[in-house]
């Protein structure tokens, strides 16, 4: 398929690769496209994928700007619209829609969305431990003993029977607990974006941005063990292998 790409509204606030056109070297300061010889322009690496998107940097988001954003500059950039192009272009068109699917897949998602504002805010998301949180180290001992006994049962019917149902009980405690955590964590999200919204400079408030990062990553280390617990039962339950993302 060799269609024409979408060119309309070429002015953006995007950041871009280079200051100047890659084929031209005319001056381009934030279009998609340069305007003198109308080549496809790269994204810079650097830039967020909250501006990729159009989005300001909170983390409860307009998930219909978000939507509408992402298939506009699909439109813009899909390597489709390129195949009759020359290499340089279908290169930088295959770039800037590695970087649109990554950035749109990112924020779509409510935990990642967290995880990646912890990257930008505070350092790596890798900071994220995924060792047990102390008030849940005596439970997760007891249930990985209940796990681990359902896994070597010996092949009775009766005994099987009996630590699945135990487990029943531990994933059912699990999920609570995850649903819990997801209601703490939806609280640090208005808690953050009201204190976002009140910042006059990016800068501003830091402190009070400091501590709603340090409860966030503290409960997303927790949420990261607990949700590795739950796969791994739901796993051995169902004789099969968990989705580990969420």
């Amino acid at each position: 398929m060799d269609q024409t790409p979408n060119t309309s509204n070429k002015r953006t606030e995007l950041q871009m690769a280079r200051s100047m056109c890659w084929h031209c070297q005319s001056e381009v300061t934030g279009e998609y496209y340069c305007g003198q010889c109308v080549k496809v322009q790269p994204l810079s690496k650097e830039m967020d994928y909250f501006t990729c998107l159009g989005l300001p940097r909170l983390l409860t988001i307009d998930t219909a700007a978000l939507e509408a954003k992402y298939y506009e500059l699909s439109r813009t950039f899909h390597p489709d619209f390129f195949q009759s192009k020359t290499e340089p272009e279908q290169q930088i068109s295959l770039g800037n829609s590695a970087l649109l699917n990554t950035a749109y897949h990112t924020l779509k998602d409510p935990v990642q969305r967290a995880e990646y504002l912890l990257k930008l805010e505070a350092g790596s998301a890798k900071d994220i431990r995924n060792s047990p949180p102390a008030d849940l180290f005596e439970e997760i001992l007891e249930l990985q003993e209940d796990l681990e006994a359902f896994r070597s049962a010996s092949g009775d019917a009766k005994e099987t029977d009996q630590y699945r149902s135990k487990l029943l009980v531990d994933r059912a405690q699990l999920e609570q607990r995850r649903q819990d955590m997801d209601t703490k964590l939806a609280g640090l999200f208005t808690k953050w974006d009201t204190i976002q919204n009140r910042a006059p400079q990016p800068d501003a408030l830091r402190p009070q941005k400091d501590d709603v990062l340090k409860e966030m990553r503290e409960l997303l280390s927790n949420r990261t063990y607990l949700r590795n617990i739950l796969n791994d039962v739901v796993a051995a339950m169902e004789g099969g292998h968990a989705d580990r993302r969420h």
